[in-house]
């Protein structure tokens, strides 16, 4: 999953190399969070937030067969 969420992050943003993505595992959740530089923030959240909702969209539905909560973040 984090592999997925900075490809699609990096792919938005116009500075790819601080693209910065973490893993927290507790128990059966899993939490992953996105910091992007300061400038590209709004060009991932989108428009009333519609680009990081489809990002957790895309990710929730990647992880459909598991048995794991996924919970995206973007710092």
């Amino acid at each position: 999953m984090k592999e997925l969420v900075e490809v699609i992050a990096k792919a938005l943003v116009d500075k790819p190399d601080e693209v910065v993505v973490s893993e927290k595992q507790e128990g059966r959740n899993l939490t992953i969070s996105l910091h992007v530089a300061e400038g590209d923030m709004g060009k991932v959240i989108g428009k009333q937030g519609r680009i990081a909702k489809a990002i957790r969209t895309v990710v929730k539905a990647a992880n459909v067969n598991d048995k794991q909560r996924v919970d995206v973040e973007i710092d």
